[in-house]
């Protein structure tokens, strides 16, 4: 899905021309993948704009930097503000906003320690990313021949640019193989979550989610599913799935900011009922929270100004 420009772009404590935010080639993050970023969504409510739980994102993109240990010269409050100084500048009434904290030119090696730090805020209109109707069809998932990284190999709760390079030769291998998306397990063999989502699995009608321990960003619209699904009556627990408790599935979704809600059609060509009834239910409020619409889930939505 290619990129809309938008006026401007934040770097550094200030606006910028969209076709001016330019980085130089020998910028350390782009030969060693160092940096942090986080995605989050900004959608249009009666009161305008409004980013979608905006502090806890901006929260886990210092975590991310902390576990980097990678000192981001801006506050948590500093980065909120220019995020939504970002959105305002563009005039679009929904978007994605992509900030990223990375080391910027002027040291060359492994060794980050003395290496600035430059951070920069995007955003740009984007549509559903798994496809419009991918809560009511349903997307086709294949189980990687890459397996998610160790923990102790690369740290997944940390958002960290690099790591995606894993989750890319997944998603690529799935699409060149005719699939949606890709589940990944880890290396013991376990689900862990797909290249860019969180999975759900409905099982004896309980709703189940790896456990951090398998290897899973943990996500903040996945944190909001949990809470939205429980509000509905639902059992939801975190314990160890197989790629076989994923064929015999009752339902199956992911969940994530860019791919929002998502029914599961099939995996490795088992068939899955879809859209579930759990999904459709959960995407259907889901939908409602983000836009302001349930007075339970005010808080989680954060208006630009």
């Amino acid at each position: 899905m290619s990129i809309e420009k938008t006026p401007k772009i934040w770097m550094n404590g200030e606006l910028v021309d969209w076709d001016k935010a330019q980085i130089h080639i020998l910028t350390h993050t782009l030969h060693y993948g160092t940096g942090v970023f986080e995605g989050i969504r900004a959608y249009e409510t009666d009161d305008g704009p409004a980013a979608f739980r905006l502090t806890d994102h901006v929260v886990r993109l210092f975590e991310s930097a902390a576990i980097m240990m990678m000192d981001i010269p801006y506050t948590v409050d500093e980065i909120i503000d220019a995020i939504k100084l970002t959105v305002r500048s563009t005039g679009i009434p929904s978007c994605y906003i992509r900030p990223i904290a990375y080391y910027g030119y002027g040291e060359m090696g492994l060794n980050t320690i003395p290496c600035s730090v430059d951070v920069a805020i995007a955003c740009w209109p984007w549509g559903a990313y798994l496809g419009d109707d991918a809560v009511t069809k349903g997307v086709r998932m294949k189980v990687s021949s890459w397996n998610r990284h160790d923990p102790n190999t690369m740290p997944p709760t940390s958002k960290t640019t690099g790591n995606y390079v894993n989750s890319s030769l997944a998603k690529v291998e799935a699409l060149k193989a005719g699939y949606d998306e890709a589940i990944m397990l880890n290396p013991t063999g376990d689900v862990s979550e797909c290249t860019g989502e969180n999975l759900f699995c409905s099982r004896k009608d309980e709703l189940i989610m790896p456990p951090p321990g398998a290897g899973a960003l943990e996500g903040i619209t996945q944190d909001s599913v949990v809470t939205i699904a429980r509000d509905l009556g639902y059992v939801v627990r975190a314990a160890t799935l197989t790629r076989s408790d994923l064929y015999v599935a009752e339902e199956l979704f992911v969940c994530g900011t860019a791919a929002e809600i998502s029914s599961v059609n099939s995996v490795d060509d088992r068939s899955i009922p879809c859209p579930g009834p759990k999904t459709t239910a959960i995407a259907a409020e889901f939908s409602k929270a983000v836009r302001g619409k349930t007075d339970r889930y005010k808080d989680w939505v954060e208006h630009v100004g």
